[in-house]
């Protein structure tokens, strides 16, 4: 629901504050999670038009998010795409990030692209049978690099 945009927008601002908090340069982090409006804006947009989120809460507060569309990658091997799983930090480890991918999980094979120095993340996801394709890019919104993980080719 449009409703939901401003808590959802809070929150995924705060999940990038965490999770690439390490990896990428503090004040490029702090611009991009500057423009709140933009955030709501691009949430709003996501529930109204976007593939369907899958939303945690806990006590009224939104604690993390999945969504799986199609690939937006022309020469990608796979009909969908991962395009975000992120929970709070607080919430690493639980479980939480796999209830939401287990939400989300495509029958079909299925890419992400995700941060080269998180091997965090990339161990969760080639624990649900995602590998590196090859694929790297540079993500210039952050200035760091991406490699695309595919599962099920």
């Amino acid at each position: 629901m449009p409703a939901d945009a401003v808590a959802g927008a809070t929150m995924h601002a705060a999940c990038w504050r965490e999770a690439y908090g390490p990896y990428v340069d503090a004040a490029l982090l702090e611009e991009r999670l500057a423009d709140t409006a933009r955030w709501v804006a691009a949430w709003t947009r996501h529930l109204v038009d976007g593939p369907p989120r899958v939303l945690a809460e806990t006590s009224g507060d939104l604690i993390g998010f999945s969504v799986v569309g199609p690939t937006r990658d022309e020469d990608a091997a796979t009909p969908t795409e991962l395009y975000a799983i992120y929970t709070r930090a607080a919430y690493w480890g639980t479980g939480l990030g796999q209830l939401l991918w287990d939400a989300v999980r495509p029958d079909e094979p299925c890419s992400l692209w995700v941060l080269e120095a998180n091997a965090r993340a990339q161990g969760f996801y080639r624990r649900n049978g995602f590998e590196p394709d090859g694929a790297r890019e540079h993500y210039a919104g952050l200035d760091a690099s991406e490699i695309r993980m595919v599962r099920g080719r």
